[in-house]
């Protein structure tokens, strides 16, 4: 009986998961880039964007309600303020988050938005200072701060140092994505109190993504370009939402918090090692290796705990 929570509790294995739930998560920035030029979506069309988005996160949701299901877990027996609290995530943590996000990375490098993004872990720990009482900042959170966000500084520098190379449609929009994502994730956190964070993520998922659909399709989207290949990356790119929410919320129930999450510094770090490997992008340029440094130890002062 004791079999799965041993599993999940083992010092090789919390490592082995956590790593495998980074990297997947660290997957995504290529493997959206590469979707991209596979369905031969311009850069400026939001609307079929939107409709990629779309069917990824209907896909997830699907998975993870069909895993609810096969776990047991009730996952219809839901009443309506619970409905009306999962469309507002829904519609704040996926479709607005991820409207923004598609349009960054379309104007942005996949190096560059793995190193962005990582923002969302300094937007949570300013914003729960505001909110709970029990997670101030303290010195240490306040140097990991400063240490992210000047990592997020120099990687907007060109290699000259001469121009600041800084777009809203671009840099702008995956730093506005992260801080969606910093501020549902709080309002997520709340919900959780009373529901089961498995059937939470599997109707907020689903409901975002198909608002995604929605949007798409009344903008003009269509996939044209639709083929195995494409059809497979989508099913990868579902997949890895899914698995990777799964993985990681057992590591979270048997461990504690801090002890998982400090692992968060490794997405940027696979994030742009995949997207060099990948996309042909370059890392090697000081200022990336430099950002990704600061990121990665801002990350880790923000989500260590003292022993």
């Amino acid at each position: 009986m004791n079999a799965t929570p041993d599993l999940f509790t083992r010092r090789h294995s919390v490592f082995v998961f956590a790593t495998l739930c980074t990297l997947l998560w660290g997957s995504s920035y290529p493997a959206i880039k590469s979707g991209y030029a596979l369905l031969e979506i311009a850069q400026d069309d939001v609307a079929t964007q939107m409709l990629f988005a779309g069917y990824r996160f209907l896909l997830a949701g699907i998975f993870l309600i069909l895993l609810a299901q096969l776990s047991g877990k009730p996952v219809f027996r839901l009443n309506l303020r619970q409905v009306g609290q999962l469309s507002i995530l829904g519609l704040t943590q996926t479709t607005l988050q991820y409207v923004f996000f598609y349009i960054g990375l379309a104007y942005a490098t996949g190096v560059k938005a793995s190193i962005l993004n990582a923002t969302g872990t300094f937007f949570s720990v300013v914003i729960a200072h505001f909110i709970y009482h029990n997670d101030r900042l303290t010195q240490r959170k306040v140097l990991g701060c400063i240490t992210g966000f000047a990592g997020v500084f120099v990687v907007n520098f060109h290699k000259s140092l001469v121009d600041f190379e800084f777009t809203l449609m671009g840099e702008g929009f995956i730093v506005i994505a992260a801080f969606i994502l910093a501020s549902a994730s709080i309002y997520g956190k709340r919900i959780s109190q009373s529901m089961d964070t498995l059937i939470m993520t599997a109707h907020q998922l689903t409901l975002g993504g198909f608002a995604l659909i929605v949007l798409g399709w009344a903008s003009g989207g269509a996939l044209k370009a639709f083929d195995w290949q494409s059809g497979l990356l989508l099913v990868y790119l579902a997949l890895l939402s899914s698995a990777a929410f799964a993985l990681w919320s057992a590591l979270l129930k048997h461990n504690p918090v801090g002890m998982i999450t400090i692992f968060n510094f490794l997405v940027p770090i696979f994030g742009a090692l995949l997207s060099a490997l990948f996309l042909h992008e370059n890392i090697l340029e000081w200022k990336n290796l430099l950002a990704l440094l600061l990121v990665c130890s801002g990350i880790w002062l923000v989500t260590r705990v003292r022993g």
